[in-house]
């Protein structure tokens, strides 16, 4: 079922990864826009903004962001001939245990104001810099027959005399029939 919800079945290459995430990120900015405009429109003049105008909004723009983020990494992921379904979680795994140790130990942590250290900061550059131009793993194209080695015939019997034997049995039952 994740397979459908997160793509970890899908591919995409290189050049659709970036053109997707720029369509989202053009999509969640206008989505911005209207949020902010609604709780403007809805707000008195003068006033400040309620926060009770605006929460359910965000929290499901933030939901299909995070969701659909999630699913465009994970078809870029198994383009790269990776399994999604160990790398997103261990990249999440070391985002979240690298959150904690930048908390625990603040000197460890990349300054006063970030929650994280070089380590996580390494990993997301390394991850994005993959994603964005590590090239696309090696698997059969479906639709792509012109590359593709025609099948032999089965080890097990031979293709003239099987053939043969099961359209002379054919015969043989039809006409007694």
């Amino acid at each position: 079922m994740l397979g459908y919800l997160f793509g970890f079945n899908a591919r995409l290459g290189r050049m659709q990864y970036i053109l997707a995430t720029i369509a989202l990120a053009v999509a969640m900015t206008a989505v911005c826009f209207v949020i902010a405009q609604y709780v403007f429109q809805n707000t008195t003049r003068g006033m400040l903004a309620s926060p009770d105008l605006m929460v359910w909004q965000v929290i499901a723009a933030g939901l299909f962001f995070l969701w659909m983020t999630f699913t465009l990494q994970s078809m870029r992921v198994r383009d790269i001939g990776w399994d999604p379904v160990c790398v997103i979680p261990a990249w999440i795994a070391i985002l979240v245990v690298d959150h904690f140790v930048a908390g625990r130990f603040p000197a460890w942590s990349l300054g006063h104001q970030h929650q994280a250290t070089i380590v996580g900061g390494l990993t997301n550059l390394l991850l994005f810099v993959a994603l964005m131009f590590w090239p696309s793993g090696d698997y059969e194209r479906p639709f792509n027959d012109a590359y593709r080695t025609p099948d032999g015939p089965s080890p097990r019997t031979s293709p003239r005399t099987d053939a043969n034997s099961v359209a002379a049995e054919r015969i043989a039952r039809a006409g007694r029939a």
